[in-house]
């Protein structure tokens, strides 16, 4: 998609549509509006006055009209953003995004964009062009026929008075936001034949190499010999071998205060039927995306290296595969973890915190002093905050803090559960140091947090929880149904303001 920027000349643009954003409530005589309105001959106010359009968020309206003199665009898009109150910056990529999928049904191929927000023309533009890439994700790469074959081809962003160096850099890191979001996304809708561990290993090899990442993939034997015994008891009923994927990103020269260094952590569990403790039937399909850790890691990773921050960041991604064959790890069975720590596994299902176990001790051994973990660890999560918060727990409050903080910067929202020492009771194993379940029905996404607190020595750690986030399960107006990409946005936010 080619997507460009221009400060003046809104309705001029080089574009079959005009998009505009409209605020809840607001009348046709307002300023930008009125401009509209003449544009189109009287249908704006022709519109509002028969109540057919609130600007409630996410309300579409399409006017066609006549152009004028040598205007191309011959249609115009409203689309309501609601209160004007609430309407933020992050909020233009939903914009943009409804506007995209909403032109894109209707064979339109082009259209120039007024977001009618004030505030910064690179993060504006970024977010605007962001949401134009990622709308247009599908879930149908495999399909033969009936796959969506419309696209949006050109894009325009208008911001009053913007310099053009301002677009053209909002623009770019845009790009290479919504890049990386449907990268993570693809991932994370690839069928588990075709993305086992090793598929997954060599694909980060292959986005390391474009941009510009060192990367390493540890074998079983070499993770044998580093005394990974909790991972690798998870791919003991696989034939397909476990990875360690290691992405490095090293600036020319780092600004990283006080020396820090930030790990990004992912389970990557390609295919999870719960092992001996075997899942249900009904639903399984869905442990496809219990990689999604694992590929928001990836994916954020890609972005780091094009974006080229001036501090360094290594991504550690334990993939594996959980399957019940005659070798598989069984309920009662102890290993010993890369630290020494030994874990009585109680059911086969909670194998994304032994794979994340082993992978935060190797990323603190490496010298990161900063540790976000992230997987689609726990089905409580879903019932404690539902698809619209990730739930965040760690042992560091202003890691915690700062990573809050990222979302309502980005527009993606964490909401904190506790631990403390109180839970981590409730993990002592009768035979072992630790046990990988705690009491039945109970916190069961605090249980997954303090177990991986175990394998932290020193490091400020904090753990995301994306069970309930990482995918859609249904259609959005600017966003197609499946993987979201959650989480890269607030990773990346994170980055820039350790620099």
């Amino acid at each position: 998609m080619k997507i460009t920027g221009i400060s003046s000349g809104f309705s001029e643009a080089n574009a079959e549509a005009l998009v505009a954003a409209v605020y809840k409530d607001e009348k046709a005589s307002s300023a930008d509006l009125k401009a509209l309105d003449k544009l189109t001959g009287g249908l704006v106010a022709d519109l509002f006055a028969n109540e057919d359009f609130k600007g409630k968020s996410g309300d579409t309206a399409l006017i066609r009209f006549t152009p004028k003199g040598g205007m191309k665009a011959s249609r115009l898009l409203l689309v309501g953003v609601g209160e004007k109150k609430d309407y933020k910056v992050p909020a233009v990529a939903t914009l943009s995004g409804t506007a995209t999928r909403f032109l894109r049904k209707r064979g339109i191929k082009s259209f120039a964009l007024d977001a009618r927000i004030s505030g910064d023309a690179v993060t504006v533009s970024q977010y605007a062009a962001q949401g134009m890439i990622t709308s247009q994700f599908e879930l149908d790469k495999y399909k033969t026929k009936d796959r969506s074959t419309n696209q949006v081809t050109a894009g325009v962003i208008y911001i009053s008075g913007a310099k053009p160096a301002d677009l053209k850099n909002g623009i770019n890191r845009g790009r290479v936001i919504g890049d990386s979001m449907n990268f993570t996304r693809d991932l994370a809708n690839e069928p588990p034949n075709i993305l086992h561990p090793t598929e997954m290993a060599k694909r980060a090899q292959a986005m390391a190499k474009e941009a510009g990442l060192k990367c390493e993939v540890l074998t079983e034997a070499q993770m044998e010999k580093m005394g990974m015994g909790s991972i690798l008891s998870v791919t003991k009923g696989t034939t397909q071998p476990a990875k360690m994927i290691v992405l490095r990103y090293t600036p020319a020269k780092s600004t990283a205060k006080n020396n820090e260094m930030l790990a990004l952590v992912g389970k990557a569990v390609t295919f999870d039927t719960g092992g001996i403790s075997l899942k249900p039937g009904p639903g399984m399909e869905a442990m496809k995306y219990d990689m999604s850790g694992g590929a928001t890691v990836m994916g954020t990773m890609r972005a780091i290296g094009l974006l080229k921050p001036s501090v360094p960041v290594i991504g550690v991604i334990g993939a594996v595969e959980n399957m019940p064959d005659g070798g598989a790890s069984r309920p009662a069975d102890v290993v010993t973890a890369m630290n020494g720590k030994t874990i009585e596994i109680l059911n086969t299902d909670a194998e994304g915190r032994l794979v994340l176990a082993d992978a935060v001790a190797y990323a603190e051994k490496q010298g990161a002093t900063r540790i976000v973990d992230m997987a689609t660890l726990t089905g409580a999560v879903i019932i404690a905050l539902g698809g619209y918060n990730t739930g965040v727990m760690g042992n560091d409050q202003g890691l915690m803090d700062e990573i809050i903080a990222c979302g309502k910067q980005t527009g993606e929202g964490f909401w904190q559960l506790p631990v403390g020492p109180e839970y981590s009771k409730d993990i002592k194993s009768d035979i072992a140091d630790i046990k990988n379940i705690g009491p039945a029905g109970k916190a069961g996404t605090i249980m997954g947090a303090v177990f991986i607190q175990e394998f932290i020595d020193k490091a400020k750690w904090a753990h995301l929880d994306i069970a309930g986030t990482a995918w859609n399960d249904s259609v959005r107006p600017f966003q197609a149904k499946g993987p979201t990409g959650v989480a890269i946005r607030s990773l990346l936010e994170l980055v820039e303001r350790s620099q």
